[in-house]
């Protein structure tokens, strides 16, 4: 079933209307009722009963994402979303970090003395805790010095930022956001092939899928580092899918000398 992105964002936002003053694009958009005058949405195409929202020249009306650049919209929102959600998570684990750092020693102290009481369980299950990688990641991070966690929270604080950052340019489709979000995406994805190498799982394969998904279409899609005819082209296209210009083109074909109904009119 196909989705009409158009509809689905008037549903929640409402309609968006204009009056042009030039008269004979006025009238297209105009229309008569039993219960009074209705207007075109710039959004979805539907006739809206009540006064227009804006009127002025056909050239200030605003600019109203519909249809494939509505979609598209959608879309970048919710890649914004997920960088907030990873971005969130990597904030929270540098101040977990951080807290530990300042009681790594009681910290360590504790894990030594209650570590043997694991012990019998272990045997049980037949796990060999001295062998653990689990056990040796955690003694790895207990042993770290103080300098050590401390650039590790500075890492961590700066890619969370970057991400959130990230999120805000997309949310707000703004094209440095875009640029962004393809480059700092880019940047981590050698990073995540190598965590893929060293061991496969598939949290980590459906990370690397997902932004390897998201660089390709952000990419294609606003047409950034001069694919598929760059900036210019995009804009022309954003202009080229909007109501106003749309029948701004009807009119001035069914003006056009060889319309046939111009010539019809002619001829009589």
């Amino acid at each position: 079933m196909l989705v009409n992105w158009s509809l689905r964002a008037c549903g929640r936002h409402g309609h968006v209307t204009y009056a042009p003053v030039e008269k004979a694009l006025r009238e297209r958009l105009r229309a008569e009722t039993a219960l009074g005058e209705a207007w075109r949405c710039l959004r979805c195409g539907d006739f809206t009963l009540g006064a227009p929202h804006g009127s002025g020249p056909a050239e200030d009306a605003p600019i109203v994402l519909r249809g494939k650049a509505l979609r598209d919209a959608t879309i970048l929102r919710l890649l914004a979303v997920f960088r907030w959600g990873k971005g969130l998570l990597v904030l929270a684990a540098a101040f977990g970090i951080w807290r530990f750092r300042a009681h790594q020693d009681a910290i360590s102290m504790a894990f030594d003395e209650d570590l043997p009481l694991l012990q019998p369980l272990a045997d049980k299950l037949g796990w060999n805790l001295e062998e653990s990688g689990v056990v040796h990641t955690l003694r790895a991070v207990l042993s770290a010095e103080t300098s050590t966690l401390t650039w590790i929270v500075l890492g961590l604080l700066v890619f969370g930022a970057l991400l959130m950052v990230e999120g805000v340019g997309l949310w707000l489709l703004q094209r440095w956001g875009e640029y962004f979000a393809v480059v700092a995406t880019s940047l981590f994805v050698p990073i995540e092939i190598y965590e893929i190498v060293e061991k496969v799982t598939w949290l980590r394969v459906v990370i690397l899928l997902i932004n390897l998904t998201a660089v390709l279409y952000i990419l294609l899609s606003k047409r950034l580092f001069g694919l598929r005819g760059g900036r210019a082209a995009h804009e022309a296209e954003r202009h080229e899918t909007g109501l106003l210009e749309v029948e701004t083109a009807a009119l001035e074909r069914s003006l056009s000398p060889h319309h046939p109904a111009t010539a019809t009119a002619r001829q009589k």
